[in-house]
């Protein structure tokens, strides 16, 4: 008979502060009391596994370890077959991923830095029974981005952020400006407005994977936007669930669904944050926005949502504004991402149609911190990427002997 399972459900060993801070802010609230974080390697683990009863979930860290297969190997006698075995490491490669995953026992692995994203998307439904809606782990990435209040930028970052993954990271993403009437999204990325949009929301029935096809409008790379501009006099008539049934159209069509969703409390926007996988929430260095961030902040979760919002502070330094100091203050807590005030490089940018994390420097940075933040990257994506890449040698192999033949 196998001995009792560990009194915590889950028990990590983890090489570093910064890393062990993350597996609590991400799992505490899906593993509660059951979560238990200690310092150590996978060597530590190894040795408290031989006289200690094993978890439901090990989650070890390979930092520092020279031989990280043997280590593995040596961990998998040390615990009971069935345990879940969770590895963070520091190795970026698709094959060693794919050999751990495959030959080792290993149940998933991400790479460090990690995110609280991250750990929460890969680790979280592993880790506990109760996570519940759709399956991260199929379908493409939903990202809601928030302005604290209008005017702070939540749409410039959203766009950036949109542009990023789509035509730098190369990787199928839409953008979706949710504000039907005053939206400037599609502006922000160079393309057009049109009726899409407006008839998914009003008429989900219609929608259906040749529908995504046909409204989404490719502008750059793998980067499309699906946007709208009504008449200011015409009414939006929603349809209860059209939201989530457009998403899920768009999950199955693109890796990254970004939607900008309007600072205005309508049914329509609750549902594209409540049907969204990460939440994203942008605000400036003012009174009055760090006032509504406190306030956003306490809506409760989506149910595909098992992490707390990331927090965007954006024209850090601008003339007439608090300090960060000051802001996390009144928030009490720090801020995820930091964007600092560089309103000629935004704004030129802008007026040209082409986003500003086009260019290296301090933005690009911050869009790339992030990008990290809300699920990109990992070895999971990497695996994805390469798979895509190729398809494409593969499709492009083909056109070539179609055009000789």
């Amino acid at each position: 008979m196998s001995p009792a399972r560990a009194a915590s459900a889950v028990i990590a060993f983890i090489t570093d502060s910064e890393t062990e801070q993350t597996i609590r802010d991400s799992l505490s609230d899906l593993v509660g009391h059951g979560l238990d974080v200690r310092r150590g390697n996978i060597r530590t683990a190894i040795a408290a596994m031989l006289v200690a009863r094993s978890p439901r979930a090990l989650i070890v860290d390979l930092s520092g370890e020279e031989q990280p297969l043997d280590a593995l190997a040596a961990l998998s006698e040390a615990v009971e077959p069935d345990v879940i075995l969770l590895v963070i490491g520091e190795t970026q490669s698709i094959g060693f991923y794919r050999h751990i995953t495959r030959d080792l026992g290993v149940t998933e692995y991400i790479f460090k830095p990690v995110s609280r994203d991250a750990v929460a998307r890969y680790f979280g439904a592993f880790v506990s029974a109760e996570m519940t809606g759709l399956d991260t782990a199929r379908g493409g990435r939903v990202i809601a981005i928030m302005g604290a209040r209008g005017g702070v930028g939540a749409t410039t970052i959203g766009a950036n952020l949109a542009w990023y993954l789509g035509v730098i990271a190369n990787r199928q993403t839409v953008f979706v400006e949710a504000d039907l009437y005053l939206g400037s999204g599609a502006l922000l990325l160079g393309g057009r407005a049109g009726t899409g949009l407006r008839m998914a929301l009003e008429a989900p029935e219609r929608i259906d994977p040749l529908f995504v096809e046909r409204v989404a409008q490719a502008v750059s790379g793998r980067l499309s936007i699906l946007a709208g501009e009504e008449k200011l006099t015409e009414d939006l008539h929603y349809a209860p669930g059209a939201a989530q049934r457009l998403i899920e159209a768009l999950r199955l069509r693109y890796n990254f669904v970004i939607v900008n969703v309007p600072f205005l409390p309508l049914p329509v926007n609750r549902d594209f944050l409540d049907f969204s996988h990460h939440r994203v929430i942008v605000s400036d260095a003012t009174l009055a926005s760090v006032h509504d961030t406190i306030r956003l902040l306490g809506l409760p979760n989506g149910r595909w949502q098992p992490q707390r919002p990331t927090i965007v502070l954006n024209r850090l330094g601008r003339i007439g504004t608090l300090t960060r100091k000051s802001i996390e203050a009144s928030c009490q807590r720090a801020f995820d991402v930091v964007v600092p005030d560089l309103p000629a490089l935004v704004n030129e940018n802008a007026s040209l149609g082409t986003p500003a994390v086009g260019k290296t420097g301090p933005f690009r940075d911050a869009i790339e911190q992030l990008a990290s933040q809300v699920g990109f990257g990992g070895a999971r994506d990497l695996a994805a990427g390469a798979g895509a890449r190729a398809f494409s040698w593969r499709r492009l192999l083909a056109r070539l002997v179609a055009r000789d033949g």
